[in-house]
């Protein structure tokens, strides 16, 4: 009997502290939100989560064999967290589909509502609108042309500012300083010294509508079906002081010289402005950019100052010119998602045959469907390359999308 007694009273106390401590710590797991923990009631905030995106792609140049492939486009696991009453958030973001995984690794400050600090590797708001939203929440199987003509993955190494004020009529301004070197700037080891100056630049952004349904303009396509119309202008530029990456954002990828031989890097100017529409299912993205040269003097390709770099020489270098894309689709309330993109680019110099940034027109068909939201989905696109100077590019994919 004393024993029952002991087991019963034992079992009491055990139920009583569960739920004390059910009410001050928690732990759930659902699609598209990661294993959350919550720990003295909601003080102290934690999450595990990630995505996957299997693909099966084609590609033929015109002339040539057709290459098929099956892999793993992207596998994303991120580390994430908050401390409420500090005002303080992280994020630890990888892609183990890469030969270097780490792609974002920062802390962030939030001392009022409307301002944030951050410290670390962040994917940057200097670059177009496309380029700011994470990978796993594209319009299309992949990000557009003109996005990866004028960035890589889009993150940088520095500090960043971004503020955001107003409630019907919302203006975003945000600001940043970077190593110019784009993610893992400082190169493979402690010895790889860093090249060139910073990168400053900042960006601003209207809502002249008011603001979009949480999270929808965190994305081209309109899944949330806003019931009144939105609108987000956008302005960017920055200047990276001593490039010695095509885009900006690449660390001693080529390297010009003075006539002393001593390093002689030019500086590299982006500007970008996009526009973003959404109402009731469709939505229209239209961005341009613009990149220019600047700080080359008497510039020398070799170091022994005997090769004069020659004026429309730097886009072997730099991606210069002109280019707009301009994307559109609706989502139906079923899930299903029809969509269209164009894209122009213009290199500076038009008659040179070798600049990076060549003379093209793309056009890209794409299907998807959204099972549960952008957590799970199938998508499906076709675009076609015409270069004005070369063979034609064809492009199919398939990607599957579990967001966990």
């Amino acid at each position: 009997m004393k024993k029952i007694l002991c087991l019963a009273v034992f079992f009491c106390i055990t139920i009583i502290n569960a739920q004390e401590t059910n009410t001050k710590n928690k732990a759930d797991f659902k699609l598209g939100s990661g294993l959350n923990f919550s720990f003295n009631e909601g003080a102290y905030q934690f999450r595990v989560s990630g995505f996957i995106q299997p693909t099966i792609s084609y590609e033929k140049t015109k002339g040539l064999d057709s290459d098929f492939a099956f892999n793993s486009k992207r596998n994303f696991f991120m580390l994430s967290g908050k401390a409420v009453n500090e005002k303080v958030s992280f994020l630890l973001q990888t892609d183990f589909s890469l030969a270097q995984p780490l792609l974002d690794a920062w802390v962030a400050y939030h001392p009022y509502n409307w301002l944030t600090l951050t410290a670390g590797q962040k994917q940057s708001f200097l670059n177009n609108r496309e380029m700011i939203y994470r990978e796993d929440k594209l319009q299309f199987t992949e990000r557009s042309r003109f996005s990866q003509l004028y960035s890589k993955t889009g993150r940088e190494f520095g500090l960043f500012i971004e503020t955001k004020f107003g409630e019907r009529f919302i203006i975003a301004p945000s600001f940043a300083v970077t190593s110019g070197d784009g993610r893992n700037s400082f190169g493979a080891d402690s010895r790889d010294a860093d090249l060139g100056g910073v990168k400053i630049g900042g960006r601003v952004d209207f809502y002249p509508a008011g603001a979009f349904t949480s999270g929808n303009d965190q994305y081209t396509a309109d899944i949330a079906h806003e019931q009144t119309p939105k609108v987000l202008v956008g302005v960017a530029a920055s200047k990276n002081n001593g490039a010695s990456n095509a885009t900006g954002e690449g660390h001693g990828d080529f390297m010009l010289y003075d006539a002393n031989g001593k390093n002689n890097l030019p500086d590299y100017s982006q500007i970008f402005t996009d526009i973003l529409f959404k109402y009731k299912g469709f939505s229209f993205l239209a961005e341009y950019a613009s990149s220019s040269a600047s700080n080359l003097g008497q510039s020398y390709i070799d170091a022994n100052g005997v090769s004069v770099l020659a004026p429309q020489q730097i886009s072997e270098y730099l991606v210069l010119g002109d280019s707009y894309s301009l994307q559109t689709g609706y989502v139906t309330s079923k899930g299903l998602s029809f969509d269209f993109r164009y894209e122009k680019t213009e290199p500076e110099f038009a008659s040179y045959t070798n600049s990076l940034l060549q003379d093209s027109k793309s056009y890209t068909f794409g299907f998807t469907k959204y099972f549960d939201g952008n957590n799970l989905k199938l998508q499906t696109a076709v675009s076609k390359i015409d270069f004005t100077q070369g063979s034609d590019l064809y492009i199919g994919e398939i990607v599957l999308q579990i967001v966990f």
